[in-house]
């Protein structure tokens, strides 16, 4: 069921063309966690919506960001500080701390790349997570981790927060 809904809201709501001043009917973001046992890391990628992500990292910062031109250097710093912020991970009780690594623009969607060391496979990942909750009341956040192959996915609606996976 969970892998028919993000094969739904991806098809509409990170479309394979189009523009991204284009409308939307939804307002989400996924969320990929992965466990890499030959890096002993945990890897992030956030998929949130271009024009959203740009609205609210000025709101936040005060700064306009256009994601879609290289020239505004401060993005990367941006995208880290406002991720960082609004996701924080643990993995078997213990506080992981993201490193931002980078970031590309996809169509609509702008894919935000971050990693944490991990020394075990995770049994269980807490995320408390408020991702673009502060953009709309209608906000809903995807989570997908992975973790030796078994994937396990939930749905936040806003104002929901907290979510746990357990292998």
């Amino acid at each position: 069921m969970a892998k028919l809904l993000f094969l739904w809201v991806s098809t509409l709501v990170f479309p394979l063309s189009g523009t991204h001043k284009k409308a939307h009917p939804f307002y989400t973001s996924v969320t990929e966690m992965e466990y890499n046992a030959r890096e002993k890391s945990l890897e992030v990628t956030c998929r949130i919506f271009t024009e959203d992500f740009e609205t609210i990292l000025k709101k936040n910062y005060n700064t306009r960001v256009d994601l879609f031109n290289d020239s505004y250097k401060n993005a990367a710093a941006l995208i880290s500080a406002y991720v960082e912020k609004n996701l924080a991970l643990s993995a078997d009780g213990t506080p992981l701390t993201l490193k931002y690594i980078g970031y590309e623009r996809k169509n609509e969607a702008c894919w935000c790349y971050f990693e944490t060391p991990c020394a075990a496979a995770p049994k269980k990942i807490n995320v408390t997570a408020t991702v673009l909750y502060d953009f709309s009341d209608k906000q809903f956040n995807l989570f997908h981790a992975t973790v030796n192959g078994s994937r396990k996915s939930v749905k936040l609606n806003h104002p929901d927060s907290k979510a746990s996976f357990e292998w």
